[in-house]
């Protein structure tokens, strides 16, 4: 599998190149989960980082690479957004 080199700005992970498989389109994925192991033998506290584009070509506006940025919250997000589906938080009916 291939890897590429891939920076994190954020959090404690500010700063630091990491090697990070891609995916079949070359493309990192959307979010990185790292599990941070909790001193007193708790369970692990994630870090969760978002994929951003490093910077834009000129001409067509195409992504020059990826970064990833620390996300605070950490929301379970992305997955398949369907036409038909509702936004989370609505009730039915």
């Amino acid at each position: 599998m291939k890897s590429q080199d891939t920076p994190f700005e954020g959090g404690p992970m500010d700063g630091r190149v990491l090697p990070v498989l891609v995916g079949p389109t070359g493309n990192p994925p959307k979010t990185y989960r790292i599990p941070v192991p909790d001193a007193a033998g708790g369970p692990p506290t994630v870090l969760v980082y978002r994929r951003v584009p490093r910077g834009h070509s000129k001409r067509l506006g195409l992504p020059q690479g990826w970064k990833y940025a620390f996300d605070p919250e950490g929301k379970r997000g992305g997955g398949l957004k369907w036409p038909w589906s509702k936004p989370p938080g609505r009730q039915a009916g």
